[in-house]
């Protein structure tokens, strides 16, 4: 039988620490004490091994390592990542990860120090633990001892669930036990950074609660961030996991990411595997998951060497020649750039961010490196003129296509005056070039989409509208931010009474089914939306009876069409319900989904059911 000793404390710049000590005689025996020049460090040790705890990090000799729960902004290995199971970032002492082999190497020496800020950089933003082991049978030199360390809590400590819970007790059941020796000791670190742990506390209640947070809410968010000075950095890793482990996104970038391991395995990515993956991004734009998620995912797996080379794509070619005629020849030229080429090198970027294709970016960042060494040794300054020209124009697409597509896809989406003056500004330079190319760039393309919802079309059209009434000056921003705003302030209670009444009637659907239940029914939920403050007058009838015939549409659809879709193979029922019903295709597929799981369906026949026209499944450049 083992025991534990526990050590707990808090830094002075707000570090907290359990020191662990964990051995079958370990009550015998004396693991610590304090520097008597500096009452603020905590030195631990054990025959061979020192760990010394100070105000600023720790410093560390013998043997051991640190390891945390994988959260997104670590370098993740590729080796890792395909396999699935691997949630949890192990580094030991004096070890070097070789990229290209995946082999390990091992120094002789791995005396150190690491700060506390180099701790939470590196590993997890919150929670992250140090260890180190004595035990006779791990062998003399350091070298040996780590090696076996690996072998024995490697791939435990990988997977293990307990790492990211902070169950220190769960976790030394799991590691103790392998060492397989009555005399062995185990020493375990925690240190937890208390100003991240607060602000990754207030972020999650805040955007579980509301997925949307109220500006005020976010004001608190900010002056917290502020407070403690967490920079920028850190804030943004500790949102993008916050985000990412409520569940329904965590759903969609799993099955993204289980994807793209599968066509990583297999070497090739096939047409059905294409839209299924363009249908899980542009099901995160709706979901506001950011898309650095997938970008990463994109480069470490889709792109990889083994996948099959694609012959490369005519857009990727002209502008290749494009490029290469304008910076990566000795030639005089003019400083503007033509006209029409930047008409094709806008399309081209269009065409690059609808297919997902990264080559696009690589040819530009070496038409960038071919440039600045051009210009380095003494070329015409007309070059970085005429290359300042094509970003510029690019840099006002990027904008221009976030903000369009979040009011496409997005549901309450957040517009100022400002965001509306440049975009009003962008459409301007965009329509210099040519006429109506603002609508070619960024409109028609997302109004013959599928998967654009009844409210996205109207804010989209409310904007297009809108905006050519600011150009003929008949409208100020102010008017614009207003009639959009109206449009969400719509959607926002269109969704709210879908809850309220799903709950009600999915269950009793018959007995709301009257007129006369159904006014009952609006007046309790203008009640209780009354006492919640979230209206300050009754619901319209208008947005009532249209939640309550898309509640109709959907039992109507779960109950009769759908399981004959399944049961016959008939794709016309479900296509002549799509094409009629008036329901957003989201909105459909997320009801599919939900079926399938809940009667525990193959979800394969549920992805070719929902692979539709390759033609409608687009990602718009996230």
């Amino acid at each position: 039988m083992f025991r534990d000793i526990r050590l707990h404390g808090i830094t002075e710049n707000l570090v907290e620490y359990d020191a662990i000590a964990v051995g079958a005689d370990t009550c015998k025996r004396y693991f610590f004490d304090f520097d008597p020049t500096d009452a603020t460090s905590v030195r631990l040790f054990a025959p061979g091994n020192e760990l010394i705890l100070s105000q600023d990090g720790i410093t560390h000799s013998g043997n051991g390592g640190s390891f945390c729960e994988y959260m997104f902004g670590i370098e993740q290995p590729l080796a890792d990542i395909i396999k699935g199971d691997v949630i949890n970032r192990l580094v030991m002492y004096g070890t070097h990860y070789h990229k290209d082999d995946g082999s390990l190497s091992f120094a002789d020496t791995i005396d150190g120090y690491i700060s506390y800020d180099k701790i939470f950089f590196d590993g997890n933003a919150i929670c992250n633990y140090c260890f180190f082991v004595s035990a006779t049978r791990l062998g003399k030199t350091s070298r040996k001892q780590q090696e076996n360390l690996i072998r024995l809590f490697g791939k435990v400590i990988k997977r293990s669930r307990a790492v990211g819970l902070g169950n220190d007790h769960q976790l030394i059941n799991e590691l103790y036990p392998l060492l397989d020796d009555p005399h062995a000791q185990l020493f375990l670190i925690k240190l937890v950074n208390i100003r991240h742990r607060a602000y990754r506390d207030m972020f999650q209640e805040l955007y579980f609660r509301h997925k949307k947070i109220p500006d005020d809410e976010y004001m608190r968010l900010t002056q917290l961030a502020a407070d403690y000075n967490i920079d920028r950095y850190q804030q943004e890793r500790i949102r993008i996991d916050v985000m990412y482990k409520q569940s329904e996104n965590r759903r969609i970038v799993d099955e993204y990411k289980s994807l793209l391991v599968s066509c990583y395995r297999k070497g090739g990515i096939n047409r059905l595997e294409n839209a299924r993956l363009t249908r899980l991004k542009t099901l995160s734009v709706r979901n506001k998951i950011p898309g650095a998620l997938f970008y990463t995912l994109d480069e470490v797996l889709k792109h990889d060497r083994r996948l099959v080379e694609v012959e490369e794509s005519d857009y990727l070619a002209d502008t290749r020649q494009i490029l290469e005629g304008l910076f990566l020849n000795q030639q005089t030229f003019e400083s503007t750039i033509n006209r029409d080429d930047m008409i094709l090198l806008l399309q081209y970027k269009k065409s690059a961010a609808e297919n997902r294709d990264h080559r696009f970016e690589e040819i530009l960042l070496d038409a960038s490196k071919a440039c600045d060494e051009q210009i380095r040794d003494g070329g015409d300054m007309a070059l970085l003129e005429g290359f300042s020209t094509i970003i510029t124009y690019f840099d006002r697409f990027d904008s221009t296509c976030s903000l369009v597509n979040q009011l496409a896809f997005m549901e309450t989406v957040r517009v100022n005056e400002e965001m509306l003056r440049s975009l009003a500004n962008n459409r301007k330079e965009f329509n210099l070039l040519k006429s109506k190319l603002f609508d070619e760039l960024f409109i028609e393309d997302i109004l013959c989409n599928a998967y654009l919802g009844k409210f996205g079309r109207r804010k989209l059209t409310v904007l297009r509208d809108g905006l050519i009434e600011l150009e003929q000056g008949k409208l100020e921003p102010t008017g614009l931010m207003a009639n959009l705003k109206a449009v969400d302030e719509e959607e926002r209670m269109y969704i709210l009474l879908l809850e309220l009444i799903r709950e009600r009637v999915r269950n009793l659907y018959s007995k709301y089914a009257t007129k006369s239940d159904q006014e009952n029914l609006k007046r309790e939920i203008s009640e209780e939306l009354r006492l919640k403050r979230r209206i300050k007058k009754d619901v319209s009838d208008s947005l009532f009876e249209e939640a309550v015939t898309t509640l109709k549409k959907e039992a109507a659809y779960l109950h009769s069409i759908l399981p004959k879709v399944i049961a016959n193979g008939d794709a016309s029922l479900r296509d002549d319900f799509m094409e009629n019903s008036g329901l957003d295709r989201f909105y459909v597929e997320e009801l599919e989904r939900e079926y399938f799981e809940h009667n525990a369906l193959n979800m394969e026949e549920l992805y070719r059911m929902q692979k539709g026209p390759d033609a409608v499944l687009e990602e718009f450049g996230w």
